[in-house]
């Protein structure tokens, strides 16, 4: 689709030497060029395509991928675009470009924070934006939801694999939501018979007791995100018949003690916040023909002082058990405003830098008298 014409209309394939040796870049007319040698390529848009749904308005595409690659300088002609820099960069540009037009082909819209994702899968060197970005999980009213990062489709393909899946990650990777769509998707196909969506209703920061109304009206607003969601999935209008008749059910974690959950999808959202006995009470709820998916962030427990996470201790006592799944998310894989993961970062950063000096401070001991 994208072919570079200025050097033998040919592209850059990595190939490692001897060890030891410097990585180089192999051409198709059979020449080696460092990583590091600046190469000019041209890479051709099919007509057929318009270059402003691939470019962006006004290039803002185009200026996206050159700051991600500051040695490389861009040129946009028609549906031309001339490349110039490092034979690295040039051929991953190449490669970035080659898979955005598969990706647009299927009706998607690009914007920076999309091609940003993209290029970091890219430079993964791992699959590719297209394999990635045409995934499609459910749609809904002109709405296709789909994996918008590489750990994001693993995950996915987890829940697909695996009947109990843990999905850990900080707020905004898409955890909670993917697994939703997941449980509707298997609802529709008669997978399942019901969809049970539960959090433990942990009071952080306020008693339950001074909220006003009844039991009802105080554990609500804990459940609101999951009901958020559910509505972005299925048509509102279809929703209190669904939940009247038991098919989609949304309660508070204490309710599944004592239960037997068959033929069910179950998502335990904000795992961090179950102590180790109810992460326990919850995985023995699984029936036959069920499915569980666990989601949380273990930077964010608002449990009491003195009592440990379930999801943390869960990670130590399943590890290696055979089709379980533990899927990690990061902040690569924020979805929300590009912002969010910049801060998820730095309080990461934050965190590992207090912990050092902690340890630092217990390893040096108390100063002799």
């Amino acid at each position: 689709m994208c072919t570079p014409m200025s050097l033998a209309a040919g592209r850059w394939r990595g190939r490692r030497g001897e060890p030891g040796s410097v990585r180089h870049w192999r051409l198709y007319d059979g020449a080696t060029v460092s990583p590091a040698t600046e190469v000019s390529a041209t890479i051709v848009v099919p007509p057929s395509l318009p270059t402003v749904t691939l470019f962006g308005a006004g290039d803002e595409n185009l200026r996206v991928i050159e700051k991600a690659f500051p040695s490389v300088v861009l040129h946009a002609r028609g549906n031309e675009v001339s490349v110039t820099g490092p034979a690295r960069d040039v051929e991953r540009i190449r490669r970035l470009i080659d898979e955005l037009i598969i990706v647009v082909r299927t009706g998607q819209g690009l914007t920076g924070d999309v091609v940003e994702r993209s290029i970091a899968m890219i430079r993964g060197e791992a699959e590719g934006p297209a394999d990635v970005l045409t995934v499609n999980i459910l749609s809904n009213r002109g709405r296709t939801i789909r994996p918008k990062t590489l750990n994001q489709k693993r995950y996915v393909e987890a829940i697909d694999r695996s009947t109990i899946v843990f999905g850990i990650g900080p707020a905004g990777t898409g955890k909670t939501y993917l697994a939703m769509a997941k449980a509707v998707q298997a609802l529709q196909a008669k997978q399942v018979t019901r969809i049970i969506l539960t959090r433990p209703a942990v009071e952080a920061g306020e008693r339950l007791g001074f909220l006003p109304g009844t039991l009802f009206d105080k554990i609500d607003p804990y459940l609101r995100p999951l009901y958020d969601a559910l509505h972005d999935m299925v048509d509102p209008e279809s929703i209190p018949r669904l939940m009247a008749a038991g098919t989609i059910e949304v309660a508070p974690l204490a309710y599944m003690r004592g239960r037997t959950l068959n033929d069910a999808f179950i998502i335990l959202d904000e795992a961090q916040n179950t102590s180790a006995e109810q992460m326990k009470m919850f995985l023995t709820r699984l029936g036959f023909g069920s499915k569980i998916v666990v989601t949380g962030d273990i930077t964010q427990v608002d449990l009491p002082s003195g009592t440990t996470s379930g999801l943390r201790v869960v990670q130590e006592i399943l590890d290696g058990v055979d089709d379980v799944a533990f899927c990690r998310l990061d902040a690569q894989d924020v979805v929300r405003h590009r912002l969010v993961s910049r801060i998820v970062e730095a309080y990461a950063a934050f965190d590992a830098t207090r912990e050092q000096t902690r340890g630092e401070g217990r390893r040096s001991g108390p100063r002799p008298a």
